[in-house]
């Protein structure tokens, strides 16, 4: 089988394995076994009438925004610092535990610090997701620069190729995977982390949305907000990983793939 049927072989177990999820879904909440959730026909009704009604534009043009916002900070936080870690085995060893000891901690156990420095506006959401999502895009990094092969840089050195060549050369193209797979994590990472905030401290977005409509008794349309949750990191995730096979169409790996 080619790599383009065994694509779609996938595709079609995929969509088969949600119809019957949804199915037992729909069946089990119309016979009242499931107390009050929904089924999911009352649940797409809901979906469709918020977007008819233009209520869901201006907290889903929020949450993006402040996910678009946060997500370019971790990306030029982790890769310049990344990179510096990576280049110099000294720095390295020495920030280590720091590192180790920062990204253990849990972005939503800073909430109040970050509520009390920045209110519960976008801000807030911006940068706990922020310092959740920079460590996936600094490790990996840091990992892509330390996996040069040893042959290929003493062979730049013995040829004395000017620094910025090689970096060009040799570690961009050898970390370039790497960093490809913090940002997809990061990405997921940051919609995760913003709409968790939006949700604990009230900020504007789908999270509080979600608050709202189930303090309102609204629960067709709270489950309606949380779809669509997961419906953008489901589109974000498939935006990640088509921009990362086009990218790196050159590396092996990804030619693997596609045989």
């Amino acid at each position: 089988m080619t790599a383009a049927g065994r694509r779609h072989s996938a595709v079609a177990w995929k969509a088969g394995f949600v119809l019957v999820l949804l199915a037992a879904w729909q069946l089990a909440a119309a016979g009242g076994r499931l107390g009050a959730v929904p089924t999911p026909v009352a649940v797409s009704v809901s979906l469709v009438q918020i977007f008819a009604d233009g209520t869901v534009w201006s907290p889903l043009a929020i949450t993006l925004g402040s996910w678009a916002v946060s997500f370019m900070l971790a990306t030029v936080i982790g890769v310049l610092v990344g990179f510096a870690l990576g280049m110099s085995r000294l720095a390295y060893r020495m920030s280590a535990p720091l590192l180790d000891f920062l990204r253990t901690i849990p972005a939503l156990a800073l909430v109040p610090l970050i509520v009390l420095m920045f209110g519960t506006g976008m801000e807030s959401t911006v940068w706990l997701a922020t310092f959740a999502a920079v460590w996936a895009v600094m490790l990996q990094t840091i990992y892509g620069v330390r996996d040069i092969d040893p042959v290929a840089r003493d062979t730049f050195r013995s040829f004395r190729v000017q620094r910025i060549d090689s970096l060009a050369r040799l570690t961009l193209p050898t970390a370039a995977p790497y960093i490809a797979t913090g940002l997809r994590l990061a990405a997921a990472i940051c919609l995760l982390l913003t709409l968790s905030v939006q949700i604990v401290i009230a900020a504007p977005g789908i999270g509080q949305q979600i608050v709202v409509t189930q303090l309102g008794g609204a629960i067709p349309q709270m489950y309606a907000y949380i779809v669509l949750s997961g419906l953008l990191g489901i589109g974000i995730n498939a935006l990640f990983v088509a921009a990362e096979r086009s990218a790196l169409r050159w590396h092996v790996s990804f030619r693997r793939v596609e045989q």
